[in-house]
């Protein structure tokens, strides 16, 4: 199985859309650092998705151990973001899912294969998981209120061949 690590972003906007499972068809398990599990549970309590994502025993949390590492990405991103791709690091990642355009710029310098929330649901659809990507991605803009340029979701669905 590979090794993938999540910042909260992606598990929070994929349970909003009600497609959280989709991580655990894809990948089996994911891991998250401490920093993650802290901004998706105990700062997003009242929320609703944080039920079902708090039941995810495949979700696995983890200490990351190198902490010069942390602070030395927390000049640039948030602690999750930072403690994400520290612990990619450690744990030498197949791949890590982010969305935030700073976090997949670090990704970048230290070579981690990367995807985020758009990333998983075209492949969703392209291994017939889910069967209209627009309406998901129409779903992550009005229910999770998320922001995507439109250059991109056109890029994304000329690759879903559900526009020409």
């Amino acid at each position: 199985m590979p090794i993938v690590i999540s910042n909260a972003s992606p598990i929070i906007n994929l349970a909003i859309i009600g497609r959280l499972k989709l991580l655990k068809k894809f990948w089996g398990k994911i891991f998250i650092p401490e920093a993650v599990w802290k901004e998706i549970v105990i700062d997003g309590a009242d929320k609703e998705e944080v039920t079902e994502i708090k039941k995810a025993d495949w979700i696995i949390v983890e200490k990351v151990r190198d902490q010069n590492l942390i602070m030395l990405l927390m000049q640039n991103l948030d602690k999750g973001e930072a403690e994400a791709i520290a612990l990619a690091i450690e744990k030498n990642a197949d791949i890590i899912l982010l969305d935030e355009t700073d976090a997949r710029e670090a990704a970048d310098i230290y070579r981690i294969e990367k995807t985020g929330v758009l990333g998983i649901l075209l492949l969703a659809k392209l291994k017939n998981e889910i069967s209209n990507l627009k309406q998901e991605i129409e779903n992550l803009k009005t229910k999770a209120d998320f922001w995507l340029k439109d250059s991109l979701i056109q890029r994304v669905l000329r690759e879903a061949e559900e526009i020409p």
